[in-house]
């Protein structure tokens, strides 16, 4: 009895996307999921067929090679009769014969069909304040765990898998096609050295399902911008019982209103009266550690002048040391005078001497000589 074409099981156009094949799959797989059709044969037997066909187009490669051989591409070796490199597999298996050990690849699928689950990423943001003094962060993370139903075999409770007839639980099939001998990945098990007859209801054979899990994140003190917090085995659940992958958190911290940072350093820039720059005074800063620090400004203080606040910066990542604070000065010009007050700033020009600014009268000067500029 030959098979029903993959796309009319799913009930698909040839040219449906993955999309449209996951849309398809969803409701025809609850439609005869054998819980909805209890001692139903048939419609067991529909359910079996609607994942094989699924499990087949949705692997961009193996769509490709029914596309082009059809069921014929998965029989006696898979090489389609037509034998040559397109076929299933193609050279992307012969690159994995060649380099997949050195790159974990061709292990990961064999041992009975354990997989490592895959690293997950989480991207957090804190604040300045929080990289400061670090803190305890509640994370929720979205996942595949492990089913507690089949322990993670993918078999129902009861069943176990099956070595894979095809491969006789290598993971491999190998083909001749005249001169070639080809090994690669067998298309029944994928590689996993097994089947599963019986699936388990409720990860669908699997040996895992999707979950949002709580879990608590140590953010240490003195964390800076874009570092990488490992939580190992908190990744996706493996693959029919498989170890599990990592989650990553990568933080990033959001700027801050009044310092600016560079390493354990911060810098911050205070803006002062004309007057005060001139005559010399103090002012009070807040620092990071919740304080106050009183910086003193001496007669004459020019714009762009810096004060070090020793011990006032960010913590050192697991160190007992402190980054400094470094305040910068902004001389402001006197804006929207008054008739007095513009009397009393002309008066004041014309009395000071070339001492009062010697930075602008030295650059004239210097200006003036360079270009032989005359009086």
């Amino acid at each position: 009895m030959s098979k029903a074409d993959y796309y009319e099981t799913l009930g698909v156009e040839r040219g449906a996307d993955e999309k449209a094949l996951k849309s398809a799959y969803r409701k025809l797989a609850m439609k005869f999921h054998p819980d909805r059709n209890p001692d139903d044969a048939e419609a067991e037997a529909k359910f079996k067929e609607v994942n094989e066909a699924y499990e087949t187009l949705k692997d961009p490669q193996k769509r490709a090679a029914y596309d082009r051989f059809g069921h014929a591409a998965f029989e006696n070796g898979g090489m389609g009769g037509g034998g040559g490199f397109g076929a299933a597999g193609g050279f992307s298996d012969i690159f994995e014969d060649i380099f997949g050990d050195m790159m974990g690849g061709a292990r990961a699928r064999r041992g009975g069909g354990r997989e490592r689950g895959a690293d997950l990423r989480y991207n957090m943001e804190i604040t300045l304040e929080e990289a400061y003094a670090g803190k305890t962060a509640q994370i929720r993370v979205p996942s595949s765990m492990t089913c507690e139903v089949c322990n993670g075999s993918g078999a129902k409770p009861g069943s176990d898998p099956v070595t894979c007839s095809t491969c006789g639980g290598a993971g491999r099939v190998r083909a001749a096609s005249g001169f070639f001998s080809i090994e690669r990945t067998c298309p029944t098990c994928n590689g996993r050295g097994q089947t599963i007859e019986d699936p388990c209801t409720n990860c669908h054979g699997q040996g895992r399902v999707t979950q949002e899990r709580s879990l608590s994140v140590n953010i240490p003190a003195g964390i800076e911008d874009g570092t990488r917090i490992r939580l190992s085995g908190e990744g996706e659940a493996g693959f029919r019982g498989g170890p599990t992958g990592d989650l990553y958190i990568f933080i990033s911290v959001k700027p801050h209103e009044f310092f600016q940072r560079d390493g354990a350093d911060l810098y911050c820039k205070v803006p002062i009266s004309m007057a005060k720059a001139a005559l010399g005074g103090q002012f009070e800063v807040a620092t990071m550690d919740g304080a106050y620090a009183r910086v003193k400004v001496p007669e004459g203080t020019q714009s762009g002048r810096q004060f070090r606040l020793k011990g006032k910066g960010m913590p050192i990542l697991r160190q007992a040391q402190m980054g400094d604070l470094y305040i910068q000065i902004s001389v402001e010009t006197p804006q929207n005078l008054n008739k007095r007050q513009k009397e009393l700033l002309q008066e004041f020009d014309e009395i000071s001497a070339k001492e009062n600014n010697p930075q602008s009268t030295g650059f004239f000067s210097r200006m003036k000589e360079f270009f032989d500029i005359g009086d």
